[in-house]
């Protein structure tokens, strides 16, 4: 049986690279990954970072005008270097003006997001639950109003609203235990990271669906997704070389390279994701780390999308 038979499968748009990237090469992803089938598209937010990566609104916008079906969205957004009211109207714009095709992934995000937007840990995660709240009132409320430790507001009006109902899909992206309890309570999907271990996500599925089943939800028809940085190619250490390239260079992590990606011939990358699928994800995200629209065919190919 193809994977795609098993799973769903998104791509990586091109975004985040320590080369430029053209957007002829952007466009060229955007549009052949929706010929092939791929289920989205997906990019993922660093405002400061040591290489090039563009703003996932910006490009996310571009990616829907230049396609018609294929959904795009973001994992994830740190919300607590955002206001709510500005990220509530960039998303149901976005949901709009694509016609329902976006999904939004949040997360508390990292130490060094508090430091360099000078907002303060204390209190994150219920910063965080405020944010969440807010976010979907306003998408589903004609007039809202909110009083809560962080966020305040009193019959005030957003438009457009979001085209999906009761609202676009708000997705979790997260790690600690405790964390992935709270995505079975607050969101509508849920991928663990490119940089966290594929161990880690074995291990973190079955605490999400247990905490599904806890509060009355269908864990099988709850998106489980995990993003994998990939290379491949018919010579097995060229992919190798890419790939730690990319996790020595970008994450400053070069046991990420065997630990958190995927990478070998054909016959190798399929039999690791077939490892992923037997964890319980029924959604992959594939994240190519250079010659973007090659691997985006490679992997068509190796999932049964041609």
């Amino acid at each position: 049986m193809a994977l795609k038979d098993k799973i769903a499968f998104g791509m990586s748009l091109p975004h985040r690279s320590p080369e430029p990237i053209d957007m002829g090469t952007i466009k060229a992803v955007a549009q052949r990954a929706e010929t092939l089938g791929f289920s989205d598209l997906w990019v993922t937010e660093n405002t400061l970072a040591e290489v090039s990566s563009f703003d996932p609104i910006s490009l996310l916008t571009y990616a829907a005008s230049v396609t018609t079906t294929i959904r795009v969205g973001a994992s994830v957004v740190v919300l607590a270097i955002h206001s709510p009211l500005m990220v509530a109207h960039q998303w149901a714009t976005l949901d709009y003006v694509s016609g329902g095709r976006a999904i939004l992934g949040v997360g508390l995000g990292r130490d060094h997001h508090y430091r360099q937007f000078e907002v303060p840990e204390d209190g994150k995660v219920a910063r965080f639950r405020e944010e969440v709240t807010l976010i979907k009132a306003l998408w589903t409320q004609e007039k809202t109003s909110f009083h809560g430790r962080f966020y305040n507001i009193d019959d005030e009006m957003m438009q457009p609203k979001p085209v999906q109902k009761p609202h676009l899909p708000l997705w979790m992206g997260v790690g600690h235990p405790n964390a992935i309890k709270r995505t079975a309570e607050l969101a509508d999907g849920w991928m663990g990271s490119g940089g966290s271990r594929i161990a880690h996500f074995g291990q973190s599925v079955p605490i999400l669906k247990e905490a599904l089943a806890a509060r009355g939800r269908d864990p099988e028809n709850f998106p489980i997704s995990k993003r994998i940085f990939m290379a491949v190619d018919e010579n097995s250490a060229e992919a190798r070389r890419q790939l730690d390239r990319w996790f020595s260079g970008v994450y400053h992590d070069p046991p990420g390279t065997d630990g958190s990606g995927i990478h070998g011939t054909p016959e190798q990358v399929r039999e690791r994701l077939e490892e992923i699928v037997a964890m319980g994800a029924n959604h992959i995200m594939l994240n190519p780390v250079s010659n973007y629209v090659e691997q985006t065919e490679a992997l068509a190919e190796i999932v049964g999308l041609k």
